[in-house]
């Protein structure tokens, strides 16, 4: 109950937020509520409005919508002409300006600069990048019922997503890993999970952070000896599949070296919903990931 309380706080406060962010502007007749992404001398200004993007620039007190209208299949963008209009005492050009929310900021951005040497950018724009890795290494699957203890090969492969302007030190990851049955040990595992990284050591080639894994959907298959009393040994096998949240801590780290990174990680070091079977967790990938 108190964890439901502290989110409905939590969404509380950011919804007030959100709703303190918002002014009143009335275009064309019509009142809208919208979020300021840029404030200068021309002001972007936007929000959805029956799930629609609409994006209106603000100059002195004239307020324009930025339309882009589609006639006979091809789309007009009325909004290069509008800015133009209202750019024209300045050297930028909307030609290649998208009308979306990151592409008119930087459009808004460079103009405020040009007309006004103490205008500041206080708002940056995301900027998203994808990183593919590829990885291999040895564990010991403790979240099994391993009874010897086994080592056991690893590989697979990561995509990771990384903000390098306003979520520096965070990233998400979808990971596949494949864990192969070794001889001690007749258990095999495909894996594909959802993982959170924080980086609390980010510098320009070095990071080190901790992955939390908090979604996976595994499918595995597992050979195993029974001996019943008085009777032969039966030998059985298990497969099936499972989806769970094992919220799973790990520690990593990345070093840049070309056009990527050489990535190492102890993956796995304590669960917090699944059980261990009081093993020591030995769960260690080395791989390279390349910028997209």
């Amino acid at each position: 109950m108190k964890s439901l309380l502290s989110i409905f706080v939590f969404c509380f406060f950011l919804f007030a937020t959100t709703l303190q962010a918002q002014q009143q502007y009335t275009v064309d007749g019509q009142t809208y509520s919208l979020n300021t992404e840029v404030e200068g001398t021309l002001t972007l200004l936007w929000n959805t409005v029956e799930g629609e993007y609409r994006y209106f620039s603000k100059k002195g007190n004239d307020i324009v919508e930025l339309k882009n209208t589609k006639q006979n299949g091809d789309y007009q963008e009325e909004y290069k002409e509008t800015l133009k209009q209202q750019t024209s005492d300045a050297a930028v050009s909307p030609e290649k300006v998208k009308l979306t929310l990151p592409s008119l900021h930087d459009f808004f951005a460079e103009y405020n600069k040009q007309k006004d040497p103490n205008f500041t950018d206080s708002k940056q724009a995301i900027d998203l990048q994808f990183r593919l890795g590829f990885f291999g290494g040895v564990g010991n699957s403790i979240f099994t019922e391993n009874p010897t203890n086994a080592l056991q090969a690893l590989a697979g492969v990561d995509f990771e997503i990384v903000d390098n302007v306003k979520l520096k030190r965070h990233s998400m990851v979808l990971r596949f890993k494949q864990t192969f049955e070794s001889s001690d040990y007749k258990y095999s595992a495909s894996q594909f999970s959802l993982n959170y990284r924080f980086k609390f050591v980010k510098t320009p080639r070095f990071d080190a952070f901790i992955n939390t894994k908090f979604a996976a959907l595994t499918f595995s298959n597992r050979e195993y000896t029974v001996i019943p009393l008085g009777g032969p040994a039966i030998v059985k096998e298990e497969s099936g599949s499972t989806f769970n949240a094992p919220i799973t801590f790990g520690i990593g780290a990345d070093y840049k070296v070309g056009n990527g990174y050489i990535t190492f990680n102890y993956n796995d070091i304590v669960g917090l919903s699944v059980d261990s079977y009081g093993e020591f967790p030995v769960d260690f990938t080395l791989g390279y990931k390349f910028n997209l």
